[in-house]
C-alpha cells in the first residue's frame, strides 16, 4: 500500500471558472485526484473537456477558482507568482503538443535553459544537457536549430528539456498531437522508458491507444471526472480521499 509521504499530487474538490463578458464557463468541477511518486497517469477525454486546463493547474501555470492542491504534501494554493515560478522550474517538467522550442537557440541551448534559471554551474549544466539528449538519442544534433529538425526530432528535444532538471513530475499535454503515428509511437516509448526508470508522468491525451501506456486513466467529460480505470488491478483508484496538508515553505 502506498504511504502518505509517497503522494506527490493531491487535488481535492477543484473548480475552475472562466468569466468573460459576463459569461461563466465552468472548465473544471469537483475534481479529486491523487498521484503517487513513480506513477504514470493518463487524463483522457474529448476536446474541450478540461484536460489541458487541469494539466495547467497541476503544472502551476494557472490557479483553481476553488479547491485544494497539495504538491509533495504542501499547499500551493496561496503562493505568489514568483514562488509558483520557482517551484515550477524545480518540480515540474513540461512537454507540449507544439514543442515550444525557441527558434533562435540551438538544441543544446534549448535544453540548457531551465538549468540556467536555476543558476546551476556551467560544468554541471553541460553534463545534465548531454545526458538528457543522449536519453532521447539527440546528442548528435545538439548544435542544430529547431528549424533544421523534423517534428519528431523537435519533440524528442522537448522531452530532453522536460527531464533535464530531474523534476518530480513530467506533465505531457498531447505530446503526440502534432506527430505522425510512427513518431508518436517513438515519443510514447520514450515516456514509457522514463517511467520504467522512476519518473512520475501525467499525460493528457484524446487517443485511447496512447492512454493504454499509463497505469491509470482518468476520464474527463464537461470538466468532471466521470470514470477512472487501471491496468494494475491490485492498485486502488487515483480518485481518493484527502490527506492533511502543510503550508509550503519556499527556499
Amino acid at each position: 500500500m502506498a504511504r502518505a509521504h509517497d503522494v506527490l499530487i493531491d487535488v481535492q474538490d477543484l473548480h475552475k471558472v472562466f468569466i468573460t463578458e459576463e459569461v461563466e464557463t465552468h472548465a473544471l468541477s469537483n475534481v479529486h485526484l491523487r498521484i503517487h511518486k513513480g506513477e504514470y497517469i493518463a487524463i483522457a477525454g474529448p476536446s474541450g473537456c478540461g484536460k489541458s486546463t487541469l494539466l495547467s493547474i497541476l503544472g502551476l501555470l494557472d490557479s483553481p477558482s476553488e479547491g485544494n492542491y497539495n504538491l509533495n504534501q504542501y499547499s500551493v494554493g496561496d503562493l505568489s507568482a514568483s514562488q509558483r515560478a520557482r517551484i515550477r522550474n524545480r518540480e515540474v517538467g513540461f512537454i507540449f503538443q507544439s514543442f515550444n522550442l525557441i527558434g533562435d537557440l540551438t538544441v543544446y541551448e534549448n535544453v540548457e535553459l531551465p538549468l540556467m534559471y536555476q543558476k546551476m554551474p556551467k560544468a554541471e549544466r553541460r553534463e545534465r544537457v548531454r545526458n538528457a539528449l543522449e536519453k532521447v538519442s539527440m546528442a548528435h544534433r545538439m548544435k542544430h536549430y529547431p528549424s533544421q529538425l523534423s517534428g519528431g526530432q523537435q519533440q524528442r528535444v522537448a522531452v530532453a528539456r522536460a527531464i533535464v532538471t530531474e523534476p518530480s513530475i513530467v506533465l505531457a499535454d498531447e505530446p503526440t498531437g502534432n506527430l505522425d503515428s510512427a513518431n508518436g509511437d517513438i515519443v510514447m516509448e520514450m515516456l514509457t522508458d522514463l517511467h520504467k526508470h522512476g519518473s512520475t508522468i501525467c499525460m493528457v491525451t484524446h487517443d485511447p491507444r496512447y492512454a493504454k501506456h499509463a497505469q491509470y486513466t482518468v476520464h474527463l467529460f464537461d470538466g468532471r471526472i466521470v470514470d477512472d480505470e487501471t491496468t494494475m488491478p491490485d492498485k486502488p483508484s487515483v480518485v481518493r480521499k484527502p490527506i492533511p496538508e502543510r503550508p509550503m515553505v519556499i527556499n
